[in-house]
């Protein structure tokens, strides 16, 4: 968890001094807290055993930030951080939330307006204030008011990626602790929903009182709500309710599938258990008095007639009349990727090498990656014109001798212009493995002008894959305005591949799309859209995002090895 806290600080000091128009050091801050963040230890213990200088172990971590992240560790605080708190008073973190405003603007909105919070951005934008500054106009006030309601819209949620690995971790606490017999984060995180409003820790112990004094004393808090005998509610050191609840052993089935929900779910499997002659609670599954099944939720499932249902599945979409019918489908299951499609590295905006990236790839357990750094359009990300991708090839095909067991596959994320048309000539994408074409600008074009332009570059018989498809960014962006029935035909048109961007921030397939494009026959790909090493392990959340679509292990081209992968890829034309 303190590596968490760390990476946060450390981004929020690059922010301020981004504002403060300091140059090169706060790339460094977020490095090295991309690096803390991906850790696998606690920093805290590698601090305590080896002092800063294990801190200037981890991966972009020098003196300087290793300094800082000694000064938190003991103090709770970095004061160069708060410092820059009363030098300049807007909460710079919620600002820059709104889609558009980064560091320079926002520092135009504390100079010339003086604000300081969402609130009064809101205020002063519903006022006429903000188009009259340098830069800004009429057209950017209207995008903020728009982005700002998108925030509050999402107001008390937070992205998977930051819930899910925090439930993990309370997991871990209290399987360590010796007084519980099982542990499970149920809820949205179990389910796999790409936001969460809290946390629900199910435990099962026959020492109810000693876990929760356990849960006060080893869960990082602000708050207790309330703390009795079997529940204990708390807001977490991250801001969001976090509720502990300790059951029986032997009703632990009945409850975590209670627990999990969704309550539409329930709702319907009650109906369902009434319908038979039972009645099911969270204290099992019972006829009269007599209990029927609690102790697991495959129990319960099966005494329902019904085939036990995954819980990433559990959202009254169908579920229950497929298994009660056998023909529910069996999702994909998170051991089954064996590659990954869309991966950047330092030649362009990732942090670590193609050597790099693809010994972590192995580490990880994946058989092949995809190289697919940006094209020339991207001018910021220092994005490949034609003669680097050739370099860069060259230099795969070198690596590809040196690394035995594995494969790295030659790629690019392709910028789809306004018209439809590549910045890269098609005699280059020739010469690929894998060719993912994405949307990176001009997202408020309307659905007819968008549907038309990403299928232009569909239809381009050298596309392989469409990333990110509908270009939202969780709790950040809306999806831009596209006909997705549409694309979906096209990709079966075409053979064209459509994406689920794992990471975190994208989960872009949503699951409602994922299940359209089941149902219509096309094939999809979950790719980390990896930036450095330690992101391979966002994968778990593309998986996640397919099993609640219904994809299963064979509607995803990189389940399968690397020759039957690029099979399933567009051929070139004769």
């Amino acid at each position: 968890m303190k590596n968490r806290e760390i990476a946060r600080v450390l981004r929020l000091l690059a922010l301020y001094l981004r504002m403060d128009g300091v140059s090169f050091k706060p790339q460094a801050l977020e490095r090295a807290a991309d690096g803390i963040e991906a850790f696998s230890g606690d920093i805290g213990v590698l601090y305590g055993k080896e002092g800063i200088k294990g801190l200037e172990a981890i991966p972009g971590v020098g003196r300087g930030i290793a300094q800082k992240a000694e000064e938190y560790l003991a103090a709770g605080r970095v004061k160069d951080l708060e410092d820059y708190k009363q030098k300049i008073g807007m909460d710079v973190e919620e600002i820059t939330r709104v889609e558009g405003i980064g560091p320079k603007m926002a520092k135009e909105l504390w100079v010339k307006l003086k604000i300081k919070n969402l609130k009064e951005l809101e205020a002063a934008a519903r006022a006429g204030k903000v188009r009259a500054l340098p830069g800004f106009g009429e057209k950017k006030e209207s995008n903020i008011l728009d982005g700002i309601a998108f925030l509050n819209r999402s107001r008390g949620r937070l992205s998977l990626g930051v819930a899910y690995p925090f439930a993990k971790e309370c997991e871990r606490i209290f399987k360590e602790s010796g007084l519980v017999d099982n542990v499970v984060a149920a809820g949205s995180v179990r389910r796999m929903k790409e936001t969460i409003g809290d946390v629900d820790l199910l435990v099962s112990s026959n020492n109810p009182k000693a876990v929760m004094e356990f849960a006060l004393q080893s869960i990082p808090h602000e708050k207790v709500w309330g703390a009795g005998e079997t529940k204990t509610s708390m807001r977490s050191a991250w801001g969001f309710d976090i509720d502990i609840r300790v059951v029986k052993k032997d009703a632990f089935g009945a409850a975590l599938q209670y627990f999990t929900g969704s309550k539409e779910h329930n709702v319907k499997l009650r109906a369902r258990a009434m319908q038979l002659g039972y009645k099911l609670s969270e204290y099992g599954l019972f006829r009269g008095e007599k209990l029927i099944a609690s102790r697991t939720e495959e129990d319960i499932y099966r005494a329902l007639g019904l085939r036990y249902i995954e819980p990433e599945m559990r959202e009254d979409a169908g579920e229950i009349e497929a298994a009660a019918q056998g023909v529910l489908p069996a999702p994909i299951g998170y051991g089954d990727l064996r590659g990954d499609l869309q991966t950047q590295t330092d030649w362009t905006d990732g942090e670590d090498s193609i050597e790099t990236m693809a010994l972590e790839a192995k580490k990880a357990g994946l058989e092949y990656i995809a190289i697919t750094d940006h094209t020339q359009d991207l001018a910021m990300t220092r994005g490949s014109d034609e003669k680097r991708l050739l370099r860069q090839m060259a230099e795969i095909d070198t690596l590809n001798k040196k690394i035995s067991g594995f494969r790295v596959l030659k790629g690019a994320e392709v910028n789809i212009r306004k018209d439809g048309s590549l910045d890269i000539q098609d005699e280059v994408l020739a010469q690929l493995d894998v060719v993912g074409v994405s949307v990176h600008s001009l997202f408020r074009m309307t659905s007819k002008d968008m549907t038309e332009r990403i299928s232009r570059a569909m239809r381009n018989p050298f596309v392989d894959i469409l990333f990110h498809p509908t270009g939202r960014l969780v709790l950040k962006r809306d999806a831009y305005q596209v006909d997705m029935a549409e694309i979906i035909r096209v990709a079966k048109e075409t053979g064209t591949i459509l994406e689920i961007n794992a990471f975190p921030e994208r989960l872009d397939l949503k699951d409602t799309h994922i299940r359209q494009a089941v149902d219509a026959g096309v094939k999809m790909a979950i790719d980390s859209d990896a930036h450095q090493k330690g992101h391979f392990e966002v994968l778990r959340y593309g998986i996640g995002q397919a099993k609640r679509g219904w994809a299963r292990k064979q509607d995803i081209i990189n389940t399968k090895d690397v020759a039957e992968c690029l099979a399933s890829l567009k051929k070139s034309p004769e």
